[in-house]
Formats: C-alpha cells, structure tokens, sequence
C-alpha cells in the first residue's frame, strides 16, 4: 500500500502545492487549459526540475534514479509516446488481461502504430502503464478521445486496478460528471493555486 505526498511542490505556473492522496484513492483535478494541470503532473512523474518533495510512502523522488521513480510512479500524458513501429514492441510480455478489459485484442500487438486511431493510442498507452505494474497513477485525461463505452472500460479498468493494488490516482478530467463518478476528492486550479472543491 502506498501513500502520494506533495510537499511543496511548484511548478512554473502553479504556487506551492501540498497534498497527500491515499493507497487507493482517486483525486480528480480540472482546471482551464494552461493553468498547470499537465505541468503537475510531469513535475510528480519527475520530468520537469521542480521545488519541493514528492513521497512515495518514505521514498523520496529527490534520493531516487528517475527511471525508478517512473517505474513506481506511472504517467499517462495527454498523448502517448510511441518509439517504435509496431504495438508489441512497447509491451514487455503480454498484456492480455489489459488489452481485453479495454476492448482489443491481442492481435493489435502486430499492429503498425502509424495506423492507429487516437482512441487506440490512449487505451494502448494505459494498458502498456497499468502492465508495468505502478505503485501510483497519474492521468492526464485518459478518457478523453475516447467514445463513452470505452470511457467506461477505462474508468472501469482504472478503478479495478486502484482496489487491488491500492494505488493512489491523480487524474486530470474537465468531465464533471465523469470526476463525480471516480474521484472521492476534487480540485481545481485558479489563480495559480490548487483549490479543493468543497460540498
């Protein structure tokens, strides 16, 4: 079980956050477009060179290598990289489990990556995450090309994998009825802060 703390982190556009989200817990975040939603999140991933601490439990991003910190905590951004021309090339192993729960088959690993859509890109980036086995989630909108019924397997898979491993989940939706339905805590940013929304 692992606990997210933001300890004074800050990032260009955004004063000092502090923040603790619980194993298994869901906080959704919106704010308008450029107002530092996505820069948070790289901040969190440890992307971007940020003031402030960021805890995994008692494992501090500042004493940890990167490439570790990103095993444990897991990005989602807006749009996926893809590094190679065929889908499997980017999984280790096979995620088939994943790919079923968000409607395809173990066929799109032979798929060329030029080829997909932009909804396929978004949930193969998720399960190509979710299959590396992250402690914690950060998701910048991962539903956001998406048409509602694989919106629903998305949220459906996000919240089976956040019970089972209690992972604690920051997830950037400007869908306000989506939020309601994944989020137990929801915040917004304004005014170069991050605001809890409250009643």
């Amino acid at each position: 079980m692992s606990r997210l703390r933001l300890q004074g982190l800050a990032c260009a556009v955004l004063e000092p956050v502090s923040l603790q989200v619980e194993p298994g817990e869901c906080v959704a975040v919106h704010g308008p477009s450029g107002s530092g939603k996505s820069l948070l999140l790289r901040a969190l991933a440890d992307l971007d060179p940020h003031p402030g601490e960021v805890l995994l439990d008692n494992e501090a991003q500042s004493r940890t290598p990167p490439c570790q910190w990103r095993q444990w905590v897991g990005l989602l951004p807006a749009e996926s990289g893809w590094w190679s021309e065929h889908v499997g090339d980017h999984f280790s192993g096979e995620p088939a489990a994943e790919l079923a729960a968000l409607g395809l088959g173990s066929e799109c690993l032979d798929w060329s990556v030029p080829r997909l859509s932009s909804g396929e890109r978004q949930r193969l980036g998720l399960a190509r995450l979710l299959a590396g086995r992250p402690w914690a989630l950060l998701l910048d909108e991962p539903t956001a090309n998406l048409d509602a019924a694989n919106a629903a397997r998305v949220e459906t898979l996000i919240a089976g994998y956040r019970r089972t491993h209690a992972a604690p989940v920051i997830w950037v939706s400007h869908d306000l009825s989506q939020r309601r339905r994944i989020a137990e805590r929801h915040y917004r940013i304004a005014d170069r802060r991050l605001i809890e929304d409250v009643g």
